[in-house]
C-alpha cells in the first residue's frame, strides 16, 4: 500500500497535467482514495496539502460533506418533528437514518455543491478539495451527487475519499459498501 503523501503527490500531477477525453469524462474530477483506518490521517495532512497546493499557485477552495449535512439538518423544517420523534423511540435508528437521509436525497447538498463550482467558475487557478465524505454513511454516497453534476466540474475537483479501490473506475465506499463502478473520474492510491 503506498502512502498517503507519494498518492497526493501523484494526484498533484495528475491534475497538472490535466485529464484526457475519455469515454467516461473529461471533466477535472479526481479521488484521492484511502482506505477508511486514515481518515484522521488524512485531516491531520490537510493543511500541509492546501499549503502545498497554494505553493504550487492554486487558489485552494474546500467543501466539507460534513459541515453541509450539519447545517442542512439544522436547518430543516421537520427538524422539531424530527427531535420529537426520536424522544419517542430513541433506539428506532432505521427510521432516524431514513428521515435524515430523505432530508439530503432531495438535493440540497447536491445544490450546494453545485453552487460552490458555479462560485469557483470565474476564478483563475481555482481547485475544490471536497472532504468528509465519511458523513455521508448511512444516507447516500457521492457518486450519486457527482452522477446529478455531471457537466459543472469547470474547475479540478478532489474528493477525499475512504474506501477501497476494486478496479479501474470501481470504488467500494469505507470498505464495505458493495463497490460501484459508474465514476467519472480518475483515481489515485487506493
Amino acid at each position: 500500500m503506498s502512502s498517503l503523501n507519494a498518492d497526493f503527490k501523484e494526484l498533484l500531477e495528475r491534475i497538472r497535467h490535466g485529464r484526457e477525453l475519455s469515454h467516461a469524462s473529461f471533466e477535472p474530477i479526481y479521488y484521492l482514495i484511502f482506505h477508511p483506518s486514515k481518515i484522521l490521517e488524512v485531516k491531520r495532512q490537510m493543511p500541509a496539502w492546501t499549503a502545498k497546493l497554494e505553493n504550487s499557485g492554486w487558489a485552494v477552495h474546500s467543501f466539507s460533506i460534513a459541515e453541509n449535512i450539519v447545517d442542512i439538518l439544522g436547518k430543516a423544517p421537520l427538524r422539531r418533528i424530527w427531535l420529537t420523534e426520536d424522544a419517542k423511540a430513541p433506539t428506532n435508528w432505521e427510521k432516524t437514518n431514513q428521515s435524515l437521509a430523505n432530508a439530503l436525497s432531495n438535493g440540497s447538498l447536491q445544490s450546494r455543491l453545485n453552487q460552490k463550482l458555479s462560485d469557483l467558475e470565474s476564478q483563475d487557478n481555482a481547485i475544490l478539495l471536497v472532504t468528509d465524505l465519511e458523513a455521508l454513511h448511512p444516507y447516500m454516497r457521492i457518486g450519486a451527487i457527482e452522477r446529478k453534476l455531471q457537466g459543472e466540474f469547470n474547475s479540478p475537483t478532489v474528493f477525499f475519499y475512504p474506501g477501497e479501490r476494486t478496479g479501474k473506475t470501481r470504488l467500494k465506499f469505507l470498505g464495505f459498501y458493495p463497490d460501484d463502478g459508474n465514476y467519472r473520474s480518475v483515481h489515485v492510491g487506493g
